[in-house]
């Protein structure tokens, strides 16, 4: 046989191609999603707000010309000390543990931020509608910091149905809920105990006074420091406790927000549906000044 009748080709088979087909020129070029943002920051509103109300309430005594005689050692252990303790007969060590931690976070907070989580999950799903879902592997290291934004980018690159995917992300949310729920409730117990513990070290004061009214002098201090104690646990629990429950409960609504967004973008990418209808989905959630628009 010929080189010619070689190189034709045969009857009915497909033209040959040189190349593959150009990429779409209006599609857009692929960029890796963006991480949200996390401002770890001091939490102006809880320093600031405790700071400025104990202030007030030194300022007065001071203004008074009695600060000193607002303070008695005894009646500080009874408050602080006995609140702990009733408090932990209500829950156990670690939940107290756990709360005190919470505290601490209510001080230095890591808020997320809710728009930048927003457009990370639209971009997630844009990502990988446009290179697969396997294109999203490398951020499996790079979310570490973001607990749920972690396990949805791994159950997304794992392949997972999309029920499956967020059923497990949502029995997270629901147990990081459930963790901060307990925390709240121990300082809310907190806060119910330390008054009634301010007044049995009120009692305890205005027993010892009876016990010495054979010295008339005496009558006056020792009354003041039996209701010393009433004072410490109104403040405890009026001004420090209940207001910290609710910044932690504040601060867990805010965190299962986001991790919401997280669970919407693995259902949909799983689903392989439009980002489009993701960020519809999204902007259902976010408050109006904080939806986005990312494909007008």
């Amino acid at each position: 046989m010929s080189d010619r009748s070689a190189a034709q080709p045969r009857a009915g088979a497909p033209p040959p191609t040189s190349s593959p087909p150009a990429a779409d020129a209006g599609a857009r070029p692929a960029r890796p999603p963006a991480l949200p943002r996390l401002r770890r920051r001091l939490d102006l509103a809880t320093i600031l707000g405790l700071g400025a109300a104990l202030l007030l309430i030194i300022g007065a005594l001071a203004l008074g010309g009695g600060a000193g005689a607002f303070f008695d050692l005894a009646s500080v252990l009874i408050v602080l000390g006995g609140t702990a303790a009733v408090t932990t007969i209500s829950f156990s060590v670690p939940d107290m543990r756990a709360a005190a931690r919470a505290i601490g976070r209510t001080m230095v907070a890591s808020t997320p931020d809710v728009a930048s989580a927003a457009r990370t999950a639209l971009s997630l799903a844009d990502h990988a509608r446009r290179n697969g879902p396997l294109s999203l592997h490398p951020l499996a290291a790079a979310t570490k910091g973001w607990p749920v934004l972690h396990r949805a980018v791994e159950l997304i690159v794992d392949g997972l149905p999309a029920d499956d995917a967020e059923r497990i992300l949502r029995t997270e949310i629901e147990a990081n809920m459930a963790r901060a729920r307990t925390a709240a409730a121990v300082l809310r117990r907190a806060a119910e105990v330390a008054p009634a513990m301010g007044l049995i070290g009120t009692l305890v004061g205005l027993v010892q006074m009876l016990g010495n009214l054979s010295d008339p002098s005496s009558v006056g201090p020792a009354m003041a420091v039996a209701l010393i104690t009433t004072f410490y646990g109104a403040i405890l629990g009026s001004m420090v406790l209940s207001p910290l429950a609710a910044k932690i409960d504040r601060n867990a609504e805010r965190e299962a927000l986001v991790d919401g967004l997280y669970l919407l973008a693995a259902g949909s990418v799983a689903r392989q549906e439009n980002p489009r209808r993701l960020e519809m989905l999204i902007n259902t959630m976010l408050p109006p000044d904080l939806r986005i628009s990312s494909f007008d």
